[in-house]
């Protein structure tokens, strides 16, 4: 994800404050890791010193001085071009399930490797199952429910992967070194 984007998005809709950018993140991206307020100033910072943003405004409603931030014209044609950018598929397997299968072969024997599989594979399904009542709750907002089918697809593919590879580990005998 580009935080710079996503935070140039959030101006688009109006002047925000550091901490209006990290509340209107965390809930219009509900299942996104949430965003700590150090990386929102941070990359505020960057953003003003690209031209990007710009300072809107100071108010002290009850507290420390604060700065609303709003997009620039400049932010709003970097905004355009990021979401008309397409994303090529990965070029590279990153996947910690990946990697703690093929050490576990590596340093033990196809054992271990089916016992994480397993482990892992009722991880995953539980987390399905959070998800799907989740995403099926009466009051689930569009961006919870969005939110909620991305991680299903992506669990439902890990656990595709998983229970493929749980087959093909079974079928190895002893010592994998």
């Amino acid at each position: 994800m580009s935080m710079p984007h996503v935070l140039l998005g959030l101006l688009s809709t109006g002047p925000k404050h550091g901490y209006d950018l990290k509340r209107s993140h965390d809930e219009h991206l509900p299942r996104a890791r949430p965003v700590a307020f150090a990386q929102v100033y941070t990359t505020l910072g960057r953003l003003v010193r690209d031209g990007f943003a710009a300072e809107a405004g100071h108010d002290r409603a009850g507290g420390p001085e604060r700065t609303s931030y709003e997009i620039t014209g400049s932010g709003r044609a970097e905004l355009a071009g990021w979401l008309d950018q397409v994303d090529p598929p990965a070029p590279f397997v990153t996947s910690t399930l990946l990697a703690k299968v093929t050490v576990a072969l590596l340093v033990d024997d196809a054992e271990r490797a089916r016992a994480y599989l397993t482990a892992q594979r009722q991880a995953h399904t539980a987390r399905l199952r959070e998800l799907t009542a989740a995403k099926t709750d009466a009051d689930a907002a569009f961006a919870d429910v969005i939110g909620a089918d991305y991680a299903i697809a992506h669990l439902d593919a890990d656990l595709r992967w998983l229970t493929t590879t749980l087959e093909r580990v079974a079928t190895l005998g002893g010592d994998q070194k």
